[in-house]
């Protein structure tokens, strides 16, 4: 996906970073401020950190539709309403 931004004097088209490039960045920061320390449930905690921010995100861009977010996201219906009653979402 591309962006376009409009500036003064035209219209240029900005390609954002790749989901994956972003999540590295991010995961090796963190692994960075432990600086030797050890880590528990990392593999937990970083789901925990993605899944709410991506069903708000989708449930927003299908604005509410529940059948739509769940096509999109890959789960069934009662999945997603469970997963948005967890995060407080509904």
């Amino acid at each position: 996906m591309t962006t376009k931004v409009k500036t003064a004097k035209a219209t240029k088209s900005i390609k954002p970073k790749p989901l994956r490039e972003s999540a590295n960045d991010s995961i090796q920061s963190f692994l960075n401020t432990l600086d030797g320390e050890t880590c528990q449930d990392l593999y937990a905690m970083v789901i925990a950190q993605v899944e709410e921010p991506l069903l708000a995100a989708v449930m927003d861009y299908t604005r509410g539709n529940q059948s739509k977010a769940s096509e999109m996201l890959g789960l069934n219906r009662g999945t997603l309403r469970k997963k948005l009653r967890e995060h407080k979402l509904l």
